[in-house]
């Protein structure tokens, strides 16, 4: 099959043939129709993350249609339509007993812990866990966006984030998790002010329901801003990018017993970044975490895509074919992107 190789972190990124893979008894190899470009591969292809091992093949989010079956998988047949979690679960620790297959003990993520899904094939690990039907009328470019940032977005906001309808919602970071954020949260009934340094990123946020912006780059106190906006701070707040300024941004733009939900991995030279805690102290301020979305969670979300009210069909603004998607991965790190990138390896 052809796939996106990287040897070496930081290093060229080029598009080569690698053999094929084979199911594990428990798992499945999935024909990969769309997989999404997201800011999590390029901190893999930079090193951020320790359970990558050279050479690699970077992917995580995807939609495609089963190819082979392992021989203790039940549930699923050759010619199903399927996406998955980025977290892949085990099913059997007691993070997965509990119904928390997002932080399973013993997880699995095609793209990090193994080759993913830049690449014409996949294998996926303990199918009849993980795998999420695709309904019939979605489209896999649709659906490879679900896995990952969607889905993130979607638990953030409404799982973690308690998201209530007249409630104002920040959302720090327009990529592709926080423009999945807006829509979610204003779906719900919620006000979004969206933050970001992109006006493509703010326009689209506005398109997708954001009452109110701003714009970063022009405002030296983004968390001021917001809880001007907002009459006193935001009831619920996301930090979608992952720095230490947007997340004590996040945070500092709360107002008393606000949320704050971290999404944006956050990678640092030292492994910690600031938190403004005195301000979570005084303020009693919730500071949680979130981590993708179980399988088994995904059937609200899916209904509300099928009934219109979500529509992450709108979030894709760019389709590339395999070739294309070194440079888009290595360009990550400078380039001011909007919307989601899908690249369609057998195009």
């Amino acid at each position: 099959m052809r796939a996106v190789v990287f040897e070496r972190f930081g290093g060229p990124v080029e598009v080569r043939s690698v053999e094929d893979p084979a199911p594990a008894e428990h798992g499945v190899v999935v024909r990969v129709e769309a997989t999404g470009l997201c800011r999590s591969d390029w901190h893999g292809w930079q090193g951020h993350d320790p359970d990558i091992t050279l050479p690699h093949v970077p992917g995580h989010e995807l939609a495609g249609v089963v190819e082979a079956v392992g021989t203790r998988v039940t549930d699923w047949r050759a010619g199903d339509r399927v996406t998955v979690p980025f977290v892949c679960a085990c099913g059997t620790c007691p993070a997965c007993a509990a119904g928390d297959q997002q932080v399973c003990e013993r997880q699995t993520q095609p793209g990090f812990t193994h080759w993913g899904s830049f690449a014409q094939y996949v294998a996926l690990d303990r199918a009849d866990v993980n795998l999420v039907a695709v309904p019939d009328g979605m489209s896999f470019a649709t659906a490879a966006g679900l896995g990952c940032r969607f889905a993130t977005a979607f638990r953030a906001v409404v799982q973690q984030g308690r998201v209530a309808a007249g409630e104002w919602v920040a959302v720090h970071g327009c990529g592709g998790v926080g423009l999945s954020a807006v829509m979610i949260a204003a779906a719900a009934g919620a006000r979004v002010v969206a933050v970001d340094v992109s006006p493509g990123a703010l326009d689209l946020a506005r398109k997708f329901g954001a009452a109110d912006c701003v714009d970063a780059s022009r405002t030296e106190d983004t968390a001021s801003a917001v809880r001007e906006l907002t009459g006193g701070g935001a009831h619920l707040s996301l930090d979608a990018l992952g720095s230490p300024v947007t997340c004590a941004a996040s945070v500092n733009g709360l107002r008393r017993r606000g949320r704050h939900v971290q999404v944006g991995l956050l990678p640092s030279p030292t492994g910690t970044t600031p938190v403004p805690m005195a301000r979570a102290v005084a303020l009693e301020l919730e500071l949680l975490g979130s981590h993708g979305m179980a399988a088994h969670t995904y059937p609200p979300m899916l209904e509300l895509v099928r009934a219109g009210t979500l529509r992450p069909d709108l979030l894709v603004t760019w389709t590339i074919p395999l070739d294309a998607a070194p440079g888009a991965l290595t360009a990550m790190g400078t380039a001011q992107g909007a919307g989601v990138t899908v690249i369609e390896p057998w195009s």
